[in-house]
């Protein structure tokens, strides 16, 4: 008798567990290590082209998308010649290396550890954040790290791990890619304000529905947990427009909710002070200690677990068919 498994749920089981037992791989060849050095050599090469607009990012970026996709699947193919297994070992390896939920947490918990030493919290947290960490003191590095967590939930988290769900391995792929580009020249400044442009909407758009299906993911962690529950939904209605970004505003502030504390407000950027507003009511606590960051990379955590049940299930729930690896099979023999 022959048992056959669908290879994308076993591939999406396979990484999440990959990335529960061992966080990030760090090795030479990584996906999105290369995937920056081809996009920096390829940048340089449209600026001295001239194209360094719309459309010069717009190239960047679908070719980009191209060469990440052409790489996978060319050695896909290939390894299909060798032996049936080895493809999907070779999807593995890429969607356990473009997976990262317990790298945000453990960039979380060295903070904590460090959080007594403040000079090394403060290192710590430079990783996580884009503000002047120097000026922080020892309540604005704990808010420093729950707004990060809390932000990178729904982009490092749920659109990668429901687009693996949802559409396999080259799903997964064009989200990292065009995230990858985001943080890479998706800002407002001289150089990439029109050149990046591209790039930055598209992410916008790829995370609009995961940002939003944070809050219920959230509320539900934080009931899990005993936290203030009651609170998330209504916290992300009144200050997710507090931040820029479209997306980045609802899971921050329904982790601020959950943990009933008050997130962002004035912050240090190259040197100025910007006065942003506070996400939270006035009588929530903004002088955080060791135990908020506690309570809240449990938030995350649970609520992490919990997209991945979500995602199972859309694995198991949907037809292979909507799966592009789906109508593979994987046999364990006669």
């Amino acid at each position: 008798m022959r048992l056959d498994f669908d290879a994308c749920l076993l591939l999406l089981l396979g990484a999440v567990l990959l990335d529960a037992a061992f966080g990030d791989p760090d090795y030479r060849l990584h996906p999105i290590r290369l995937f920056g050095h081809v996009s920096i050599a390829l940048e340089r090469r449209l600026f001295g082209l001239g194209l360094d607009g719309r459309l010069g990012g717009l190239v960047h970026m679908l070719a980009m998308a191209s060469v990440s996709l052409a790489c996978w699947y060319l050695v896909h193919r290939g390894l299909q010649v060798v032996h049936p297994l080895l493809p999907w070992v070779w999807d593995l390896a890429w969607a356990y290396s473009l997976l990262c939920t317990r790298d945000l947490l453990d960039h979380g918990r060295r903070v904590l550890a460090d959080l007594n030493d403040l000079a090394l919290a403060r290192e710590r947290v430079a990783w996580l954040v884009s503000r002047d960490t120097e000026r922080l003191d020892r309540a604005g590095v704990v808010r420093a790290s729950i707004e990060s967590m809390s932000e990178n939930f729904t982009d490092g988290v749920l659109t990668p791990l429901w687009a693996l769900a949802l559409f396999g391995l080259p799903g997964l792929i064009l989200v990292k890619v065009v995230s990858s580009l985001d943080s890479m020249v998706g800002y407002r400044n001289a150089r990439y304000g029109r050149f990046g442009w591209a790039a930055a909407r598209l992410d916008d758009l790829m995370h609009w529905v995961p940002a939003r299906l944070s809050v219920p993911l959230i509320a539900a962690a934080a009931a899990l947990l005993g936290e203030h529950w009651r609170q998330v939904s209504s916290a992300a209605r009144a200050w997710h427009a507090v931040l820029d970004s479209p997306n980045s505003g609802w899971s921050e502030a329904a982790a601020a909710g959950a943990l009933r504390v008050r997130l962002a407000g004035p912050s240090w950027y190259h040197g100025e002070r910007v006065e942003r507003p506070w996400i939270g009511a006035g009588d929530w606590p903004a002088e955080l200690d060791g135990d908020a960051l506690r309570r809240a990379l449990r938030l995350i955590g649970v609520a992490s677990l919990l997209a991945v049940v979500v995602a199972l299930f859309l694995s198991i729930a949907l037809p292979s068919e909507a799966c592009i690896l789906g109508g593979e099979r994987l046999g364990t023999g006669d």
